[in-house]
């Protein structure tokens, strides 16, 4: 097994399951953010995506469904979560109550969410600045803002 400190995979590499769940879930009409959970060696576990408009559920969110996806464990110690945008808070708290000692984001411009918790709590982040992430939540957002305020728990007429 590969040490907690042993370098990750290529980053980019790890994204690319995310962001195809991100393009699937935009595609569905949903909010397209994807995510994937692996282990240190490069292995993915789970990838999931924001399913929250598909599924009428409103915690299907990408992280969740990937976490959920990867199925039990004793432990998320030796696990990578990759997602296409920082975690809202509701997913940041899944990263740190299992565990989960590194996090990959595609991109915190359009959103920047509780990433810098994450890292003061020990968890090594690693921010991308992905062109495609960025560009596939700016179409989002500005065709389709009350979902998106809706989605980050923020009601439309407070922006």
């Amino acid at each position: 097994m590969t040490s907690p400190t042993a370098p990750l995979p290529d980053p980019h590499t790890l994204l690319a399951p995310a962001k195809a769940e991100a393009r699937a879930g935009a595609e569905e009409g949903g909010v397209p953010i994807g995510a994937a959970l692996f282990d240190l060696d490069g292995t993915l576990l789970g990838r999931g995506r924001n399913r929250r408009v598909q599924d009428d559920d409103p915690i299907m969110h990408a992280e969740t469904a990937a976490f959920r996806n990867a199925g039990r464990r004793p432990h998320y110690r030796d696990t990578v979560m990759v997602t296409t945008l920082s975690p809202c808070w509701y997913c940041s708290g899944l990263v740190r109550q299992f565990g989960i000692g590194r996090l990959v984001i595609g991109e915190a411009t359009t959103f920047s969410g509780g990433h810098d918790w994450l890292a003061e709590a020990g968890v090594d982040v690693t921010i991308l600045d992905d062109a495609d992430c960025t560009a596939l939540m700016e179409t989002f957002i500005r065709e389709r803002p009350a979902l998106w305020f809706e989605d980050i728990g923020t009601p439309a007429d407070e922006h």
